[in-house]
């Protein structure tokens, strides 16, 4: 058993980040402990000078004091350098906004703005990025608050103008009535969006170039309040950290969860002035999926299921703890890789997937182009495909541009839409003669 000062000691990260009231009643606490370690080792070295019959217990219940000192005033020390660092950067009060699914968001409200923090999903224990948002009203009251808190971008919300590097967001300000606030994209062909598209056509959003190389200059002349990237473990932003703009990281797709991903877009929505709209729309997909997920259950099938395609030699499949693999497994499936402890992208050796792969009783991929790929442009790419039972069985499934649904810029925040395909595959039982709003049949 733990000496209980340790005990104690595991509980100073909790009450860091609690309300000041908690914190206070910890920091007495620790104190009166303390204190009471102090009164009863002036007792008991007066028992071991008077008594000498009791002198060997009394030793060892002073040694036993001992420990819970030395843990009290190491939660003390803890306790004070978390409060100390705290108080350089944000305040430890507020009310925390409860966030059901993500695993890297926390968001925390107090009078006038609201501090959110993204957890670093590539470096366990750091923070990505930390961010002020202040009503752009009341700016001017907050200005004395927010001018002390160091390692954090201060946002003055509502967005008015900004950039977008990523489509999901793109299509997630449109859902939300924000569209007016895209004045800028990066990477245009990838953006199967009608509201942007009609807007390079009209000259109401500026077409930026590549997301690796974006012309700055447009940007700058968009005089944006904010800028959408996407982040990559060890990538920087180049010329975009030396703008003065803040960058608003996307980290939302390496949450381990489809929902954890999609609760997202509260925090999207407090960004543009949609706050309420984005809350109402979260409820509304967490109670599909959740109706989904429950029918699925009744299904007395479960098929094993394997994703994507070999690219240049590397077939990248999604790690058993991505959003892609807990879907899957959601709809009640059974991933090929679903022991996977990874979130990311599994880049595997063709030969190496296979050994998993090759039993599969169903196989959806993506594609890009405006031709859908057959039987022998998958061969001709690797014959290995043949060996999936899968492909014998004619259980292969394609999702592309050709079928004018915008995939991937829905599934981030509509999951249960792509939780609604799968199940309807995987359980004819439950789903006969369904249609499919993402994947078709092979021919």
């Amino acid at each position: 058993m733990p000496f209980p000062g340790v005990l104690i000691a595991d509980k100073v990260s909790y009450f860091c980040d609690n309300a000041q009231i908690k914190t206070y009643a910890f920091f007495k606490f620790i104190i009166n402990s303390i204190l009471l370690y102090q009164v009863l080792s002036i007792f008991l070295n007066f028992a071991v000078r008077t008594n000498k019959k009791h002198n060997n217990q009394a030793m060892k219940t002073k040694r036993f004091l001992h420990y819970i000192y030395i843990g009290a005033t190491a939660s003390l020390l803890a306790f004070t350098s978390c409060n100390r660092h705290r108080a350089d950067n944000t305040p430890a009060d507020g009310d925390t906004i409860r966030m059901a699914y993500s695993e890297l968001l926390t968001i925390v409200k107090h009078d006038g703005y609201k501090v959110a923090e993204i957890r670093n999903p590539w470096k366990q224990g750091k923070v990505l990025h930390r961010y002020v948002l202040v009503e752009r009203a009341d700016s001017a009251r907050m200005a004395p608050k927010t001018a002390g808190m160091k390692e954090a971008t201060i946002v003055y919300t509502p967005i008015r103008r900004s950039v977008m590097f990523t489509s999901p967001h793109c299509w997630l300000l449109g859902q939300l009535g924000a569209e007016d606030v895209v004045k800028g994209v990066c990477d245009l062909s990838y953006i199967y969006v009608p509201y942007v598209q009609d807007g390079i056509k009209k000259g109401g959003i500026t077409d930026c170039g590549n997301s690796m190389s974006p012309t700055v200059e447009r940007i700058v002349a968009l005089r944006p309040d904010a800028i959408f990237v996407s982040p990559f473990n060890g990538v920087s932003y180049g010329q975009m950290d030396h703008l003065g703009v803040p960058l608003i990281e996307c980290a939302d797709y390496m949450e381990t969860s489809a929902l954890g991903r999609a609760e997202w877009m509260r925090f999207y929505g407090m960004l543009v002035g949609k706050e309420e709209t984005a809350d109402k729309m979260f409820a509304d997909v967490v109670r599909s999926y959740d109706a989904i997920k429950k029918e699925a259950k009744r299904s007395k099938t479960s098929p094993k299921v394997i994703t994507e395609r070999v690219v240049s030699g590397v077939w990248y499949c999604p790690g058993g703890r991505s959003s892609m693999g807990r879907l899957i497994a959601d709809a009640g499936g059974r991933y090929v890789f679903g022991d996977d402890k990874s979130s990311g992208s599994l880049p595997g050796v063709p030969e190496k997937v296979m050994s998993s792969a090759q039993d599969a009783d169903c196989w959806f991929f993506v594609y890009n182009g405006m031709k859908a790929p057959d039987r022998k442009f998958l061969l001709d790419e690797y014959k290995g495909y043949a060996m999936i039972k899968a492909f014998k069985k004619g259980n292969v499934y394609e999702c592309g541009s050709t079928t004018g649904i915008p995939y991937f810029e829905e599934i981030s925040f509509r999951p249960d839409s792509l939780l609604l395909d799968f199940a309807k595959i995987f359980h004819p039982d439950i789903y006969p003669n369904a249609h499919t709003r993402y994947y078709k049949k092979m021919e």
